[in-house]
């Protein structure tokens, strides 16, 4: 395959280069993905795709290509969708509480799927966060179904799954800047079926494009501004929450812009086992849940299909959580 033209069309700017179709995208990111570009080439696409910005066809193409080469899950038994959290950021100011919710999840008996890195790069990743609480990362798919039927929870690396895109995620340390893998990585889905996944938009005007993504693809997502890129809600001030499915978008909490009355109690540092401690304070109840990522569980257990509607959600976390909730639902 000759990949001058692809170079020509998205290579020249801003201004002036011009978006793939479809087709030529899932056939140029299938390549990327098997390794088939040479390093020349593979870096002059990156960084042409990069300077023009992909499109909703470019972004299609590519997922269609790393479709084709994810290892798949079976669904679990039951009537719960799994939830899916992709975790890949890690953390840099904040505590990594994405471990939490997957945790909050697990305790209500919805099976929950956690993918992500094992390296951190000078950042906590949840990886990081669960080997403190216990819980350890899947070594093959495989595996990750044992443990996903028997615990109902699991850490997947993204080598186990798709080592293709990880490939792809890894040239940041050779360029020096992020690639296209870096945004494709928040939209996988592991499943061959239904479930629903919590995508995190790390910029504001990606969550526009995200959404498109979502809904041309017919997923059914819980789309955020993540906290520093994670799936999680921010805990000091929620982020809007929207529910994507059937081909619509609805907004179950609006972002708030108030002023904090009060700061939630949150961990006191945000490595490792400081952040193990205090989720597990948590969900002893010696420590309450900041309201946002109250409100964030409520929005997956109604999504899931763990209850029936949104208020049955709500009051399902304000009565059971009893204890856990602080500011109220």
């Amino acid at each position: 395959m000759s990949y001058t033209q692809f170079i020509k069309e998205i290579g020249r700017g801003a201004q002036g280069a011009r978006d793939l179709s479809l087709d030529d995208a899932r056939q140029l990111y299938a390549a990327m993905l098997d390794g088939g570009v040479p390093d020349l080439e593979l870096g002059a696409l990156i960084l042409g795709l990069r300077v023009k910005g992909e499109s909703l066809e470019e972004m299609l193409g590519f997922l269609l290509a790393v479709d084709e080469r994810t290892h798949r899950l079976d669904l679990p038994h039951g009537r719960v969708r799994p939830v899916v959290l992709p975790t890949y950021n890690g953390a840099r100011k904040e505590a990594n509480l994405t471990p939490l919710l997957a945790l909050l999840l697990q305790r209500f008996g919805v099976p929950v799927v956690v993918h992500g890195l094992l390296e951190g790069f000078g950042r906590v990743t949840s990886a990081h966060v669960f080997r403190e609480l216990g819980v350890m990362p899947a070594t093959s798919s495989h595996q990750a179904q044992t443990m996903l039927d028997e615990k109902g929870l699991v850490f997947l690396p993204l080598t186990a799954f798709c080592p293709g895109i990880h490939n792809l995620l890894a040239l940041r340390s050779r360029m020096g800047v992020r690639n296209s893998a870096h945004s494709l990585v928040k939209l996988l889905n592991p499943f061959a079926g239904d479930a629903l996944l919590v995508a995190p938009a790390t910029h504001p005007e990606f969550i526009d494009l995200m959404r498109q993504i979502l809904l041309a693809r017919n997923d059914r997502a819980l789309l955020l501004r993540g906290t520093e890129g994670e799936p999680y809600a921010n805990p000091k001030r929620r982020p809007k929450l929207e529910f994507i499915h059937d081909g619509v978008s609805d907004v179950l909490f609006e972002a708030e812009h108030d002023s904090l009355r009060a700061l939630p109690h949150l961990p006191d540092a945000s490595d490792a086992a400081s952040t193990a401690r205090w989720i597990r304070r948590v969900l002893d109840k010696q420590t309450p849940l900041p309201k946002p990522l109250a409100n964030q569980l409520a929005c997956c257990l109604f999504a899931s299909g763990y209850a029936e509607d949104f208020n049955q959600a709500k009051a399902i976390v304000a009565v059971e959580a009893t204890g856990l909730l602080v500011g109220g639902n």
